[in-house]
């Protein structure tokens, strides 16, 4: 129980955030393994198309400070990552 004013208006302030953000970091969390479903199960024509809407998504969440822009950065280079060596792979396979 809050003491004074300021401490009641600051849980109000940060349940509201803590919704915001929990929101935002399982849309980004959702979007991240449908992402990796897709590849997983090697429908990589989908997947390269969902790419940019799952970097966006990440970005939108940094910009909203629920993650840091450098977290931010990691997770794209790591869905990419992810999306270009199953595309090697794929092509290696094909090759032989």
């Amino acid at each position: 129980m809050p003491n004074t004013r300021q401490a009641a208006k600051r849980m109000r302030r940060d349940a509201k955030r803590r919704l915001r953000n929990r929101y935002h970091l399982s849309r980004m969390r959702t979007y991240i393994r449908k992402f990796r479903r897709m590849v997983e199960s090697g429908n990589l024509e989908e997947a390269k198309k969902f790419l940019p809407e799952v970097v966006s998504i990440i970005q939108h969440t940094a910009s909203k400070g629920v993650i840091h822009k450098r977290e931010a950065a990691r997770r794209v280079s790591r869905v990419t990552t992810l999306l270009n060596n199953a595309l090697k792979a794929q092509e290696s396979q094909g090759s032989s």
